[in-house]
């Protein structure tokens, strides 16, 4: 190799710019800063945290995993967290990994990007902010979330219903629960935000009542009182229990001659959730089976909601939908009508860039807004861009931090990323995989659910960097432990320290040409 490739390569990629100080933001903005980039975290909101700021934190927000397995590798939860922390202990927990490890520099809180846009011959971008001012970055990696933008349903006769003095709010905009007090309260949406929103109302509003279009399978914390759950869905094995893309090793088990063994442990865990949330005295058995719980979400049971609904201190109207808003009342598809003045949707987000130009997306999405990016992260044919974050899964910020790994070593060359056909055809592939396993309800080709360790070991097998076949062996039985991860961050220290850059990334023309 010509020394002076070398020289040219380690000058192509200096400036990185960072969108969002949530999980995927502050783990990439800290690696890559520790490898001797240049970062700068951009953050539209006061604090860091994403889905954890204190601007989106509805009442009874808890962690939907326990506190041990939702740390980040190299910071555990304080010990005096409960097993499922707060919303509000979540964001401290954000600070402090922030303070202990020196991350304010590189922090440009309450500074909203209006803009980014690839340079004439796209070798870098404009990054222009709500302010009114500009810098220039050689690269970019986009870190805001698939929980971007709350998704309201547009309801007939909204206007007028607001207009006599309803309110209509997304759950992440239900910050206040004084704003529920003796009010009669609609909650749309049967999922985990739902339905904590609902019970923090019961005993404050004048009614609380729940309006699911249809119901789905929840997660106690502690099955029938006593196993907590992530010992039966925070381990391989219960990834293990819901067929990946690719079946391999005692996954092909499982799902082959293994089958009978997997459905018996199924219905198992199903009859006791049916009698623990009291499915019979309630009426809200999903009526499907309990391995439709991955389709789309594992939503963790609210704590005392079945009981309320078992005493009718809540209602819960299922298969039913709002068909139209009068005022201050709601009439559904099934002919009820119920008293509202406050409706609160726990009804989704949309996934989007709002910062990219349309021109921009049309390469980075498909016609219906599925985006497509090559291992969760790199779009085919947008050179400098990243994306980490958008794989919704149980570890979130385990595939945060692992996805942070392998774009440093995507950006030190050390990955061979194969040619824009073979990238498209693996694409294809998994977005079909998606979509047919969860009913196109895969937050726009992001959801990876249940299979965050699967998506993991690709990652960390890609970079050569897995954990060993011992730990992978423990973790079978035993819930992940983010721990067993963090000396991987400081292997890739040492590469860097032991190797001058490999080369740059190689399936960008931009890169090649600027290496001749």
């Amino acid at each position: 190799m010509d020394p002076r490739f070398w020289r040219l390569n380690r000058q192509m990629i200096k400036t990185i710019a960072i969108v969002g100080a949530g999980f995927a933001g502050l783990s990439t903005g800290k690696l890559l800063r520790d490898l001797g980039y240049d970062v700068t975290i951009f953050e539209k909101e006061a604090d860091v945290g994403g889905v954890w700021s204190a601007s989106r934190r509805y009442p009874g927000l808890t962690t939907q995993n326990p506190g041990s397995t939702y740390a980040l590798s190299d910071f555990p939860m304080p010990k005096d967290y409960p097993e499922w922390p707060t919303g509000a202990q979540m964001q401290a927990y954000f600070e402090s990994y922030v303070d202990a490890f020196n991350l304010r520099p590189l922090l440009k809180l309450n500074t909203a990007i209006t803009d980014a846009s690839l340079n004439a011959g796209e070798t870098g971008w404009t990054v222009q902010t709500a302010d009114g001012a500009s810098a220039s970055f050689d690269y970019l990696i986009v870190c805001n979330g698939i929980f971007c933008e709350p998704s309201i349903p547009a309801f007939d006769g909204a206007e007028d219903w607001q207009a006599a003095g309803g309110t209509l709010i997304h759950t992440s905009q239900f910050t206040d629960l004084d704003a529920s007090k003796d009010k009669h309260v609609l909650v749309i949406g049967y999922g985990k935000s739902s339905c904590d929103a609902a019970f923090a109302t019961v005993g404050t509003s004048k009614s609380t009542t729940v309006i699911a279009r249809s119901l789905l399978w929840k997660m106690p914390r502690k099955l029938a009182g006593i196993l907590n759950y992530k010992h039966l869905l925070l381990t391989r094995l219960g990834e293990g229990l819901f067929p990946y893309i690719h079946l391999k090793g005692f996954d092909r088990f499982l799902h082959g001659v293994g089958r009978p063994i997997r459905n018996m442990m199924l219905a198992s865990v199903e009859a006791v959730i049916k009698r623990q949330l009291k499915f019979k005295e309630t009426d809200l058995h999903p009526g499907k089976p309990l391995e439709t719980i991955a389709r789309s979400t594992v939503s963790l049971s609210t704590e005392g909601f079945y009981d309320a609904v078992a005493k009718d201190k809540l209602q819960v109207k299922k298969n039913t939908q709002i068909a139209q808003l009068t005022p201050g009342q709601a009439e559904l598809s099934n002919g009820e009508t119920v008293p509202a003045d406050i409706i609160i949707c726990g009804t989704g987000w949309n996934q989007s860039v709002p910062f990219f130009k349309p021109d921009l997306m049309a390469r980075i999405t498909e016609a219906n807004g599925d985006f497509r990016l090559y291992r969760s992260m790199l779009p085919v044919d947008v050179p400098r861009l990243a994306f980490n974050g958008y794989n919704s899964s149980f570890f979130s910020q385990l595939n945060c931090e692992v996805g942070a790994m392998w774009i440093a070593e995507y950006l030190r060359g050390a990955i061979t990323i194969p040619a824009q056909e073979e990238q498209n055809r693996d694409i294809d592939a998994r977005l079909a995989w998606m979509r047919a396993r969860t009913d196109g309800k895969h937050a726009k080709g992001t959801n990876i659910i249940p299979f965050s360790i699967h998506h993991v070991d690709e990652l960390l097998d890609e970079i050569n960097a897995n954990v060993g076949p011992i730990t992978r062996a423990v973790q079978w039985l035993k819930a992940i432990d983010p721990t067993v991860y963090a000396p991987i961050y400081e292997e890739l220290k040492r590469r860097v320290r032991a190797t001058a850059p490999l080369q740059s990334p190689q399936h960008h023309q931009y890169d090649s040409q600027a290496a001749e």
